[in-house]
């Protein structure tokens, strides 16, 4: 062994060596490859001497890389040797046959690059040297032919590897040249192959019959399909004595030439050429070769849409497409090897040929409905996994679905057109499985699945009326109880079909008591699953919100029947895991749906009252002893009973939803009583225990419905509510503070000034502390929670700012009590209109400014509510705003955002000369613009434009042109601000 087998065997076997010695061993082996013609003849003595694979490999590689990459530099001199030699290992004397199969395939690698950069000229004859001559040639040469094929079609002239225009040129030259010359002879090699070794090398006979699949998609048809080559295709086919791989083999190349290129007349004889029914009269054998099934139906679904039923030499599309049909739909049910997407999509494009189904193909259409149904069938191993789902069931939970997606899409498209086969297909699957005892989970759930999305399919109208047999199948669905009912997954999907059906009770209501039965019973609420009984909550309210005005009748009938379900409801303990549930599906939504129903004005004022009094004082009753015990031994925020505080405020909220402000405040007042009362024992929690966040978040929600429903009359309330709201508020609750006390003011208006004035300089000194005085910091580790939270408190105290202003609260501000925050606010709104990066905020700043300076710049005299504050907004928000900030390049005039802020800055500029006259025009003119060097005549036409009142258009424009003007002059050496 010399020094570069040595080399090499460091350089393949990583772990015989150090790393340092490895890469000397790199090293080594790369010098060796720097003088193209010395590497020739190394490798060639290496493949003729060496007994070493690695060496093998590594001389086969290097020659692979040389033509590739160093063609060029290969001496003229040296390739005759270059391609004998290659030529001699594929042919004459091949590898030997222990040989691996890579560095067979390193060896047809490197002689398909060759010919790719050679043949025809200089190179005329490498497959006609290379094809062995059977029945003398060796098996080796024959398997080093198939390989060569195989590379060369990978690396140059397959199209389903994308190519540049220099290989799609190389390989266009290399397909015309072996047409004219080989072509019929490589073909003739693969019949002889196939039929030499089928019994002998059944191996080698199927990479020949590979081989041949890849070419038949662009040489001459003929030689492939005719009298000697389909026969023998098919005999390997049908032959029991033919192997897996060759039988696939001879499925593929049948496969080939049916999807071969061709006018689709032209396609229709060879198909028909083609004696497949030979093999789609053989189940068992159709299973085998389950893609030629597909394959070729979907080549006659092609030649059926372009040419229709018309027949062509005695046979149509239409009768090809028949006779494959059954053998799809057997081999979608019965294969495990067939892709399942390509037959959906065959089948969906087939079900889209249809307008008006004909008998024959209603009976395929029930045969495709009958196959989504098994395909969508869980499998019964994952049956307690689905019912308590765990990981595996979440998991299957959701590879299901994804398996569905296109199934169901594709019963979709045959509800379309053929609604009757497809509700006929339902009504029968329905009327076995309420027949049967033995009708299995996996079975009901699929059936009800197919329902509930015939209802996608199914327009408003025909759900109402109950059209074609409709209203039979939604009958049997409300009477219906399935044995599996306990299943999670039934239970699930039964209650989303009947939603989904739920208008047709609206025009029916005498199935009004079936409904209330479906949500009532162990079906809905009452199931033993929490899962279910949660989901049957928000459906039942879903439906009350629908058909609330049917219910009335059955009112007494359903909040009886609800009384232990509130029961159970206030004495769960919710720290249990069995009771938590992702999302917002907590139960509560039963309350909401009492509420709906309780709070219709078709209830006599008498019987609300009592309605309402028997939902709310268990509610009540149960807040008062847990916050009695928790007074008593304490409340940790992590605690049961703070869980069951919250659903218990939850089920408030969600009662109160049903109510209204003129019902509760004007027609019904005792109910307004109850409510108040309500609120009261609900603030007491808060009052008691300030600190406990999730409490608060949720006593903040009901406060906001009380003010929705009862209107002015909570304003005893609100000064200890809002009071004890703010107690230790972090940024998050005060976001959540502001933007109760935006509805406050929005609602209410001037009527809670004297509490925005009692409240204020709390908001104000805490916001101070929170909110930074400089920009917020950016770059990599900035965006944090901490930051992402006071951005959202600075939104929404910017947003709280405007409302008050435009509500005519900005006197709020100079209250004396709150006068001293006015300065730090001031600077801050000043900040942001100026310099932040979020264009909205300084909107939001600049529309304050405006309605400030329109409330406390009375006249142009002097006379101002708020001494100071003339001159600020003449001497730092005129010119920082509405001029240096605008002539900062990161204004950029073509984002629709800035352009709508600088509409703001425009109109400012207009209301501060109306409100401060020339004390504004004057410092704005001398102080800012002359400052920015500003042409004279510019500055007097801008006078000019500002004082015509009524064309705020104009003055837009012009001082757009007139801020481009400056940027130009500066050209970036002002330092604005």
């Amino acid at each position: 062994m010399d020094d570069l087998e040595k080399a090499i065997l460091l350089v393949y076997e990583p772990g015989a060596a150090d790393l340092s010695l490895r890469a000397q061993a790199m090293a080594f082996c790369d010098r060796a490859k720097a003088d193209p013609s010395a590497l020739l003849r190394l490798c060639l003595d290496r493949l003729n001497r060496s007994p070493l694979v690695p060496v093998h490999f590594w001389c086969l590689q290097a020659l692979h890389d040389a033509i590739l990459l160093r063609y060029p530099s290969i001496p003229p001199a040296d390739l005759p040797l270059l391609r004998s030699a290659l030529l001699s290992l594929a042919s004459d004397r091949p590898l030997p046959p222990a040989s691996p199969p890579f560095l067979r395939n390193k060896l047809a690698q490197a002689l398909a690059a060759l010919i790719r950069l050679e043949y025809p000229s200089p190179w005329p004859d490498p497959f006609l040297r290379a094809l062995p001559c059977l029945p003398s040639a060796d098996p080796a040469s024959v398997d080093m032919f198939a390989r060569l094929l195989v590379a060369l079609d990978d690396d140059l002239l397959s199209h389903d590897y994308p190519r540049s225009p220099e290989e799609s040129a190389d390989a266009t030259r290399v397909k015309d040249a072996m047409r004219l010359q080989c072509v019929p002879q490589i073909a003739r090699h693969w019949f002889d192959a196939a039929s030499f070794y089928r019994s002998s090398n059944p191996a080698l006979a199927a990479a020949a019959l590979d081989t041949m699949r890849r070419y038949v998609t662009w040489i001459d048809i003929a030689l492939i399909a005719n009298e000697a080559f389909v026969p023998l295709l098919f005999d390997l086919i049908l032959a029991p004595s033919s192997t897996e791989q060759l039988r696939a083999a001879a499925g593929g190349c049948v496969l080939a030439i049916a999807q071969k290129g061709m006018e689709p007349r032209q396609k229709v004889a060879l198909l028909r050429s083609l004696p497949v029914n030979r093999v789609f009269s053989d189940p068992e054998l159709v299973l085998k070769v389950p893609d030629l099934v597909t394959g070729y139906a979907a080549e006659a679904l092609e030649c059926y849409k372009k040419l229709g039923s018309a027949e062509i030499d005695g046979s149509s599309p239409l009768e090809l497409l028949e006779e494959v049909l059954p053998s799809v739909f057997y081999v979608m049910q019965e294969s495990e090897g067939v892709e399942l997407g390509n037959v959906v999509d065959f089948l969906s494009d087939y079900v889209t040929t249809m307008k008006s189904p004909s008998q024959k193909q209603a009976m395929y259409l029930g045969r495709i409905l009958q196959v989504i149904r098994e395909q969508i069938c869980y499998d019964p191993a994952y049956r307690s996994n689905l019912d308590i789902p765990d990981k595996i069931g979440r998991e299957e939970e959701d590879q299901m679905a994804e398996h569905r997606k296109e199934l169901l899409m594709l019963f979709c498209s045959v509800c379309r057109v053929a609604p009757h086969v497809t509700q006929l297909f339902i009504q029968t699957l329905l009327i076995s499985a309420l027949s049967s005892s033995e009708a299995s989970v996996e079975e009901v759930e699929a059936t009800l699945t197919l329902f509930y999305r015939l209802g996608e399919t199914v327009n408003e109208e025909a759900v109402r009326t109950g059209s074609g047999l409709l209203r039979e199948l939604v009958e049997m669905l409300l009477s219906s109880r399935f044995p599996c009912h306990s299943h999670r997954m039934v239970a699930l999907i039964y209650l989303e079909t009947v939603t989904r059906f739920m208008k047709f009770v609206q025009d029916n209501p005498q199935y009004v008591p079936h409904v209330l039965s479906v949500f009532m019973d162990e079906r809905g609420i009452r199931h033993p699953n929490v899962n279910v009984s949660r989901r049957a909550s928000y459906l039942f309210m879903r439906a009350v919100k629908l058909l609330k005005a049917k219910f009335v009748p059955y009112l007494d009938m359903i909040l009886q029947g609800l009384q232990d379900i509130v029961a159970q409801f206030t004495s769960s303990d919710w720290s249990s895991k069995d009771l938590r549930c992702p999302g917002s599906e907590d139960g509560s939504q039963t309350f909401e749906a009492i509420g709906l129903l309780i709070g219709m004005e078709d209830v006599p004022p008498e019987k609300q009252s009592e309605y309402l009094a028997a939902f709310l004082n268990p509610l009540c009753e149960k807040l008062s002893g847990l916050l009695l015990d928790a007074k008593a031994q304490g409340l940790e925020e992590s605690s049961a009973k703070v869980l069951t505080i919250q659903q218990v405020i939850m089920a408030l909220n969600a009662l109160s939803k049903g109510f209204n402000e003129r019902l509760v405040t004007n027609s019904r007042p005792a109910i307004g009583i109850m409510f108040k009362q309500t609120l009261d024992v609900v603030l007491e929690i808060l009052i008691s225990f300030p600190n406990i966040k999730t409490l608060r978040n949720k006593i903040t929600s009901f406060i906001h419905r009380m003010v929705d429903i009862l209107g002015a009359s909570i304003f005893p309330c609100l000064p200890v509510a809002l009071k004890q709201l703010l107690v230790e508020s972090e940024p998050k609750d005060m976001v959540d503070f502001l933007v109760l006390v935006n509805q406050l003011i929005c609602k209410f208006g001037t009527s809670i000034e004297a509490i925005l004035v009692e409240i204020f300089p709390a908001i104000a000194s805490r916001l101070v502390v929170i909110l930074p005085k400089d920009a917020f910091p950016s770059g990599p580790g900035c965006n944090t929670e901490e930051v992402r939270e006071l951005q959202e408190l600075q939104r929404t105290l910017y947003t709280f700012l405007l409302v008050m202003a435009n509500h005519n609260l900005s006197s709020v501000f100079i209250a004396p009590n709150c006068m001293g925050y006015l300065d730090a606010m001031m600077q801050l709104l000043l900040l942001t209109a100026c310099s932040h990066k979020d264009i909205l905020l300084r909107k939001l700043c600049v529309q304050i400014f405006v309605k400030l300076i329109r409330d406390w710049c009375t006249n142009c005299n002097g006379d101002d509510k708020v001494p100071g504050f003339r001159s600020f907004v003449i001497e730092k928000f005129a010119t920082n705003c509405c001029l240096y900030s605008v002539l900062d390049k990161s204004f950029e005039f073509r984002d629709a955002n800035t352009l709508v802020l600088f509409g703001e800055i425009v109109l400012a500029q207009k209301v501060m000369y109306e409100k401060l006259g020339n004390d504004f025009i004057i410092h704005f003119v001398s102080q800012g613009l002359e400052a920015a060097h500003c042409p004279h005549e510019l500055a007097e036409q801008y006078y000019q434009k500002l004082q015509q009142a009524n064309d705020a258009k104009a003055l837009r424009s012009f001082y757009q042109l007139l801020i481009e003007n400056l940027r130009q002059q500066q050209n970036g050496s002002l330092v604005f601000r």
